[in-house]
């Protein structure tokens, strides 16, 4: 597609537009998380790309991962939008993920197919629908453990 590099660059900057709405304490108590996060899926993606999960036909730079703009980009921002409004709500934060995560899959992943941006190689939608539940309850198990353990204690020292 000939504007693709456009369409990347609009979908990575744009989410980030909506953090002044977020609210300063929002993003400070929820930035650990989501910086966790989008640590992780690089981690991931390198896993991915050396299994061939999917593929990123397109390249920002040698060496640099072609999800790049979708981690930094709506999932980064879209973890901190989640998480304000389903956190000590997990019932709630399990069927948003699931149903976010379902449209990407089976939606989202087929407009990026015909872009040239990526596509499954070694794992079905259903499989990538597995890793994206198992990212959820990562996130989310790290923010709750963050927030008894971590946090907890710099209150004490604080006080």
């Amino acid at each position: 597609m000939k504007n693709l590099k456009l369409y990347i660059f609009l979908m990575a900057v744009l989410p980030w537009l909506s953090l002044p709405l977020l609210g300063k304490q929002t993003f400070r108590k929820f930035l650990p998380g989501a910086f966790f996060m989008g640590i992780y899926l690089m981690f991931e993606g390198r896993l991915a790309e050396k299994r061939k999960w999917w593929w990123f036909p397109f390249k920002i730079k040698p060496n640099v991962l072609g999800e790049m703009p979708l981690i930094w980009g709506p999932f980064f921002i879209g973890s901190f939008w989640i998480m304000k409004y389903t956190y000590k709500k997990f019932n709630l934060y399990l069927l948003v993920n699931i149903l976010i995560d379902s449209l990407f899959t089976y939606y989202g992943l087929d407009i990026f197919k015909k872009f040239g941006y990526v596509s499954l190689v070694r794992l079905t939608k259903f499989q990538l629908s597995i890793v994206f539940l198992f990212k959820t309850l990562v996130l989310y198990g790290f923010q709750f453990f963050y927030d008894k353990v971590i946090r907890r204690e710099s209150d004490i020292t604080n006080q």
